[in-house]
């Protein structure tokens, strides 16, 4: 009975992020239940300067939880994968860091997101980025293929980390790098809090 609950509401939590995050590719600019968009991203320490070359689409979709494609250490020429790359803002990032010599996967579970990710990189004019819907647990990524990994904010919105971490392992190169950033609790939530439907601290 145990694993049946958990089972469902790891379903419950995967519908409802999914739902979310396609209504911030659709309308950034509304209301939605986490910070969105350009002040958001300077706020967590994207420079105004790198915003502003950076295509209007990926910056008003950006809903990350750091500035992970700024501070990885991305060498020209590198494979990089970016799980959960959201309207593509890292993705670009690592793309002009990697130079075309390189390669970036982005991957989304959200079409919406995917859409507006291919619009941001088809405005930036970049040639090595290809974007891929896929879950993170399953990652449509060949063995030991990726030099750099790029995971901004995933981990709490699904219950199946261990896979995740697990699939990460599976497909870096011996001495590659996995660069994440992760929002945490730093004391129990409240009975409130945990029952409320749109914690996804899974």
């Amino acid at each position: 009975m145990t694993r049946i609950a958990h089972k469902t509401k790891g379903a419950d939590i995967r519908a409802q992020v999914r739902d979310a995050y396609s209504a911030v590719a659709r309308e950034p600019a509304c209301r939605h239940p986490f910070p969105v968009g350009r002040a958001f991203a300077e706020s967590v320490g994207y420079p105004a300067g790198l915003l502003d070359s950076l295509p209007g689409a990926a910056v008003e979709g950006f809903a990350g939880v750091s500035n992970v494609s700024y501070f990885a250490d991305i060498p020209a020429g590198a494979t990089v994968l970016d799980v959960g790359c959201g309207a593509g803002l890292d993705s670009i990032v690592a793309a002009q860091r990697t130079g075309p010599s390189g390669k970036v996967f982005g991957l989304d579970f959200s079409l919406c997101m995917l859409d507006r990710a291919r619009r941001a990189v088809g405005d930036a004019g970049l040639a090595n980025v290809e974007f891929r819907q896929a879950e993170a647990e399953r990652l449509p990524v060949a063995d030991t293929s990726i030099d750099v990994a790029l995971v901004n904010g995933i981990f709490n919105l699904n219950p199946d980390r261990g896979a995740i971490f697990g699939e990460l392992a599976r497909v870096l190169r011996p001495g590659g790098s996995l660069f994440c950033a992760e929002l945490i609790l730093t004391e129990p939530l409240s009975a409130d809090e945990a029952a409320c439907p749109t914690n996804w601290f899974a």
